[in-house]
């Protein structure tokens, strides 16, 4: 099976050590251009872009990314309760139109629920939950050619409908991560691609095989994709000299101020890497070559895989046999770490390369609107 491998775009800041401003480095359009082009060209199949309000906007990033890049696919969040189904829906349309069918969406529900505050939503986990899948009900059927009447619980439209589809039909894949039971829920009815973050093999293997059973009582198949950092280096002592330089500049005072920050959030998955290290510094590895390190200062994926090429491609076997088929990798700094992946883990691995794409002919002329919805008689909108 050919593999699907991602990298990321660090629009929340990158640099050489976590947790200090030590070897930190500016995050601007022109170096956020530079990874793009480097993971294009490299062979990566896309990137995810973060969000949440310590990062550059996820959409307009993409965005601003389309005409310097050829091949590579953006992973943007869809943020439910956030904004309306059926703005995200031409939102979504309009990306992946003009991006000629490289958009992806990630349905984000939140977790810290003082940035969710500030964003203007107050549900609680089951609530945010319960509004993300009516929000995706929505969403699916309108990008997928529907006019739309629902009313919901959290959310309710009348006559939604997209008069210009997206380039990839029915729809754009849409990818999600969770592990509460809600969340294990809603990624058996509505979505395509269901991430987890970096845990040890057997608690990955348990939430697929949950998801698995939910999807198949729904008549459904899902595929699974993983998100883990990667340190990869030509020998595994290498590996694990550049892992503990990462935390070298963590002292006890910011773990503890970044742990007490990450335990007011109310996902299950943040919990569970969370649990992973407890806070300590001793004991790290938390799997063969599973390195938590990561996450004793950083929020959502705070594992890593640490070895050299041959090494880290055992590991991430023991996850394709499980069922994973897309690996979402980072490394500190994004730029020299894509090209350290790409040259010393890749070829090791069978990887689904990106085809070149072809002129943008589904754009057709449809001519100005007549109104909002009356496109001129004899224009086709493909």
């Amino acid at each position: 099976m050919s593999l699907n491998i991602f990298w990321f775009l660090p629009t929340h800041g990158d640099g050489h050590y976590l947790g200090t401003a030590v070897g930190a480095r500016a995050v601007d359009h022109a170096y956020l251009q530079q990874i793009a082009q480097a993971a294009d060209r490299l062979g990566f199949g896309g990137v995810l872009i973060p969000t949440g309000r310590s990062c550059e906007d996820s959409w307009l990033v993409a965005a601003s990314l389309i005409a310097v890049t050829q091949r590579l696919k953006f992973l943007v969040a869809l943020r439910p309760g956030i904004i309306s189904p059926t703005v995200a829906a031409r939102q979504a349309a309009t990306l992946d139109r003009l991006s000629g069918g490289r958009a992806l969406f990630n349905l984000v529900t939140g977790g810290d629920p003082d940035e969710l505050a500030g964003d203007g939503q107050f549900l609680d986990h089951q609530e945010r939950y319960q509004a993300s899948v009516e929000f995706t009900r929505i969403w699916r059927r309108v990008l997928e050619g529907e006019t739309v009447d629902y009313d919901g619980q959290h959310i309710s439209v009348k006559g939604a409908k997209l008069l210009y589809p997206p380039l990839q039909q029915p729809r754009p894949p849409l990818y999600f991560g969770g592990s509460s039971e809600a969340a294990q829920d809603l990624a058996a009815e509505q979505v395509e691609m269901v991430l987890t973050w970096g845990e040890p093999p057997a608690a990955v293997a348990e939430k697929i095989q949950q998801v698995r059973d939910k999807a198949a009582k729904l008549g459904r198949t899902v595929r699974f994709g993983i998100r883990l950092h990667v340190i990869v280096r030509e020998t595994n002592a290498e590996a694990w000299q550049a892992a503990e330089r990462l935390i070298s500049h963590l002292d006890d005072d910011t773990i503890a101020r970044a742990q007490a920050s990450l335990a007011r959030f109310d996902s299950v998955g943040q919990q569970r890497m969370a649990a992973l290290h407890g806070g300590r510094r001793d004991q790290l590895e938390v799997s063969p070559n599973l390195w938590a390190g990561v996450g004793l200062v950083r929020g959502g994926a705070g594992t890593a895989l640490v070895g050299d090429g041959p090494t880290v491609a055992a590991r991430m076997q023991e996850y394709v046999d499980l069922g994973i088929d897309t690996f979402i990798f980072s490394g500190y700094p994004h730029l020299e770490e894509a090209y350290r992946v790409a040259e010393l883990l890749f070829p090791h691995l069978d990887i689904e390369r990106p085809k070149q794409p072809e002129a943008a002919a589904y754009i057709s002329p449809f001519g100005e609107m007549v109104a909002n919805d009356i496109i001129p008689q004899g224009a086709s909108r493909s």
